[in-house]
């Protein structure tokens, strides 16, 4: 929005939270941004006070325009600005509302996906469709690779919006009744691999949680967290090791999964084969 013209009037992001190893309070990288660049920065605890409020309109905004905010804005933030509030949300509406959409797109094995320009109403994700960009899900993306794209998109996505709007020839549409998923944070019992599903669901959830939180698994109580597998044909019970050698096969409900890349606690990621020069198993050991 700066590189396009954009006069930014305020910026709200969230406090400061503990980071890196002394946990030392470090802005958020929109925090981090409007510093360089001299903005005004705001960073309440709330949007729910009046004095959050009467900040908000003494800004004297077009539009409140917001990304990944974390949360709920109440109706008196939403009519703060004549424009009222944007949201750059990433797929495409109604499908995937809520905190995890990336995640929940991969997870569900969904070809494409996007970002939706919506105008902002008090019920999650609800409001109408100003603007849309689609975008196809690559075999091989993960949530990082995914979550940059769509970022990319979505910057794009909102200049077009804002100037669209500003030259009065863009509509709101209302989203559609039908088709509605929910994607609910991801919780961390979700991480943990059962291996009882199919391996084409598993494979997906280890890319939907790379690079974090990470998909886990448990072998004779140690966690190990899985970077890179692939879908193979063995077959056998699941968790049970069916190959270990130069690689690493283990089977699931159905088929199995080739483990290419895991990760001990506090170690480095490793390619099955060091991994096992290093720990030996035999064909028959489990995975939990």
């Amino acid at each position: 929005m700066l590189e396009a013209g954009h006069q930014v009037a305020l910026v709200l992001t969230q406090p400061d939270r503990p980071a890196g190893r002394g946990l030392h309070p470090r802005a958020s990288a929109v925090g981090e941004l409007a510093e360089r660049q001299g903005l005004e920065t705001f960073k309440p605890q709330t949007l729910r006070s009046p004095e959050v409020i009467a900040r908000l309109s003494a800004a004297r905004a077009d539009a409140l325009v917001v990304a990944a905010y974390g949360l709920l804005l109440p109706q008196a933030a939403l009519e703060a600005a004549p424009r009222g509030a944007i949201n750059i949300h990433a797929s495409l509406l109604p499908r995937w509302r809520g905190a995890a959409p990336i995640q929940r797109a991969l997870l569900a094995g969904d070809a494409e996906t996007g970002v939706s320009i919506m105008q902002m109403e008090a019920t999650l994700d609800t409001g109408p469709i100003l603007l849309e960009r689609r975008l196809r899900i690559a075999s091989q993306d993960d949530f990082g690779t995914l979550h940059d794209r769509l970022a990319a998109l979505g910057a794009d996505a909102i200049v077009d919006c804002l100037r669209e709007l500003e030259a009065g020839r863009l509509q709101a549409r209302a989203q559609p009744g039908t088709g509605v998923t929910y994607a609910a944070k991801i919780g961390k019992g979700e991480t943990r691999i059962d291996w009882s599903r199919p391996a084409r669901e598993l494979e997906r959830a280890v890319r939907a949680f790379r690079p974090a939180p990470g998909a886990t698994t448990q072998l004779d109580g140690e966690s190990l967290k899985l970077w890179s597998v692939r879908v193979s044909a063995g077959r056998g019970v699941p968790g049970t090791v069916l190959r270990a050698g130069e690689s690493l096969e283990v089977a699931c409900g159905d088929g199995a999964l080739e483990i290419e890349t895991l990760q001990r606690a506090g170690g480095r990621p490793l390619a099955a084969a060091d991994f096992l020069r290093g720990r030996r198993l035999a064909p028959g050991a489990r995975f939990a």
